[in-house]
Formats: structure tokens, C-alpha cells, sequence
């Protein structure tokens, strides 16, 4: 990767910057998205990408590089096409997430965000995917693959690498690439936010028997009716 960007693609993400920064009435507060975008053209926050950002709302690439550091989601080194995370935490780590860790981990040959050879595949150990009704929990690109085995979780990366789509259990139809979700961060639609359930049965159970039985949450002491 050159240290610049060409004179094509610098105009094109200086054009998409600025409908950012639009959003928002300080400069500054766009560049969390503006490092998405980032992402989405390089595939993690590169140095030609920070020297960007900090050119376009005048700040230092320290200032920019110390938020890139602070979240996690922000890759400092290029990610592969489908981030794999399987969550290890309590729930899902008791459910079987300890031991679909250790045998990708193994199967795949790489360890926590380090990226299959092939540049297909980072994988990731996650603390919480937030989806402890359907533990144990796996994210691809940050969609959701409830109810993971290790056969299911191996199969799973067979078919990322082979090419194929892969339709998680819910949200979107299907897997888009690291750089296209990026792209969706930075808040580019996509077309694709109504595709598929954002909650399953599971989750909504509880929902389900309070409405069958009138239940309703109390009503607190001194608070509005």
C-alpha cells in the first residue's frame, strides 16, 4: 500500500468526508465515522487513511491515532475480508464458546486478530456478542450465528473462505465483506436495514407471556403514571 492515496480516490473519500462532517454541528465529532470509511476503503485505519482524516478537520495524526487506538473496532493493521468473533464470555464460554474457540483457532491456524493467510479470515475472541439467549453466539462482520457447535462454527468458515454466501440467523439476508459493512459504520446505507428478523423467538418470549397475561412493568414510587 502506497503512503498516498491516488488523486481519484483522495477526492472521492474528501467528498464522502464532508457529507459526514454535515451531520454534525463540531467538525471533530465526525471522525469516529470518518475512520469507518477509512476502513472501508483499506480494510483497517492505515497511515495514508489517518493523515486523511487529520488534513480534513485539522488535527494532529496523534489526536486522530489516539482515537483509532481507543476502540476496539478500529484495526490498526489490515483485517481479513470476514471478521469471525466468537464470544467466550461467561454464558457463552459455559454453552461451548470456550471450545468453538479453541478449535477454529486451531482449524484455521491463527490466533485472536491475527488474519488466515489466505486474507480471508481475522478471528477474534469476543467478551459479550450480547446475544446470551442464543448462546453460544458467533458475529461475522457483525451478524449474528446463534446456537454455534464447532462443526457448525468450522463449516461456517469453510464456506467464507470457499466463497460462498452465507446467510446469518438474523439481520441481514447475507454476509457483506469487512469494507462494506465499514462502509455502512461510516453511515452509508446500504439498502439492506429491513432484511431479515432483528430478534427471534427466544428473545421475545418473555414479551410474548407478559402481553398473553396482562402483566406490565410497576410503576415506582413518585414516578409519572
Amino acid at each position: 500500500m502506497t503512503n498516498r492515496y491516488s488523486s481519484e480516490v483522495e477526492a472521492r473519500l474528501r467528498e464522502d468526508m464532508a457529507a459526514i462532517m454535515a451531520r454534525y454541528p463540531d467538525d471533530r465529532s465526525a471522525l469516529l465515522p470518518m475512520l469507518h470509511l477509512i476502513q472501508s476503503e483499506d480494510g483497517f485505519v492505515s497511515p495514508r487513511g489517518i493523515t486523511l482524516c487529520a488534513d480534513v478537520l485539522g488535527l494532529t495524526r496523534a489526536e486522530v491515532s489516539a482515537v483509532a487506538t481507543f476502540y476496539s473496532q478500529y484495526r490498526r493493521h489490515p483485517n481479513g475480508e470476514y471478521n469471525v468473533g466468537v464470544c467466550t464470555n461467561a454464558l457463552c464460554a459455559v454453552m461451548g464458546g470456550d471450545i468453538i474457540w479453541e478449535k477454529l483457532s486451531e482449524y484455521l491456524g491463527v490466533g485472536h486478530d491475527q488474519t488466515t493467510a489466505d486474507g480471508k479470515i481475522t478471528l477474534e475472541q469476543l467478551e459479550c456478542n450480547a446475544g446470551c439467549d442464543y448462546a453460544p453466539v458467533i458475529m461475522v462482520n457483525w451478524e449474528f450465528f446463534d446456537n454455534q457447535t464447532p462443526a457448525s462454527a468450522i463449516e461456517l468458515v469453510d464456506k467464507l473462505r470457499a466463497g460462498e454466501d452465507i446467510h446469518p440467523t438474523r439481520g441481514a439476508d447475507k454476509v457483506h465483506t469487512f469494507k462494506e459493512v465499514s462502509r455502512v459504520l461510516a453511515g452509508f446505507e446500504d439498502g439492506h436495514v429491513d432484511e431479515g428478523p432483528g430478534a427471534g423467538e427466544t428473545t421475545l418470549l418473555g414479551l410474548k407471556i407478559a402481553r398473553e397475561r396482562g402483566w406490565t412493568a410497576p410503576v415506582l414510587v413518585g414516578e409519572d403514571k
